[in-house]
C-alpha cells in the first residue's frame, strides 16, 4: 500500500463487498480496513442476500460486482431492495458499461465504478455515498 493511502477519506461503516474473484477482495479488504472500514464479504449474489438479511441496518453500504455465479448484480440489486429499500449499493465491473447499468441506476443503484479498481477512486466514491447517498457524475 502507498503511504498516500493515509491521505484518502475514511470512515467506521461497514461495507459489504459482493464480487467472486479472489485478487479483488483481497485488495479491497485490506485497503478498506485500513481507512477503518469493517469489511464483510460475500462471494455471490445469495451470499450477499444472506449477509445483508442476517445483519439487519448493520450494512452501511454494498460494493455490488454485476457479473457473478448463483445470482448476478441486477437480481442481487432487487432482492438487497426488496429487503431494504434504502439501500446504499455501489455497483461494480470490469465487463459492463454505465449504459447496461443504467436500470439499476435508475432504480436507486449509487453510482458504478469500473475496474480496475484504483484506492483514490473507491475511497472517494464510497465516502461520497456515505455521507450524500450517491456518486456525483
Amino acid at each position: 500500500m502507498p503511504e498516500s493511502i493515509k491521505s484518502l477519506p475514511g470512515g467506521n461503516e461497514t461495507i459489504l463487498i459482493v464480487d467472486d474473484h479472489e485478487t479483488i477482495w483481497d485488495f479491497l479488504i485490506e485497503a478498506l480496513q485500513k481507512l477503518g472500514y469493517s469489511v464483510l464479504l460475500a462471494e455471490n449474489g445469495l451470499d450477499a442476500v444472506e449477509i445483508y438479511e442476517s445483519n439487519p441496518r448493520e450494512i452501511d453500504l454494498v460494493l455490488l460486482d454485476m457479473i457473478m455465479p448463483k445470482a448476478g448484480g441486477h437480481q442481487t440489486f432487487y432482492r438487497l431492495r426488496a429487503i431494504d429499500p434504502e439501500a446504499k449499493v455501489l455497483l461494480s465491473s470490469g465487463f459492463v458499461s454505465e449504459s447496461e447499468v443504467h436500470d439499476l441506476l435508475q432504480q436507486g443503484a449509487c453510482g458504478f465504478l469500473p475496474k480496475p479498481h484504483r484506492l483514490p477512486t473507491v475511497a472517494r466514491a464510497i465516502r461520497q455515498v456515505l455521507d450524500q447517498g450517491r456518486m456525483a457524475v
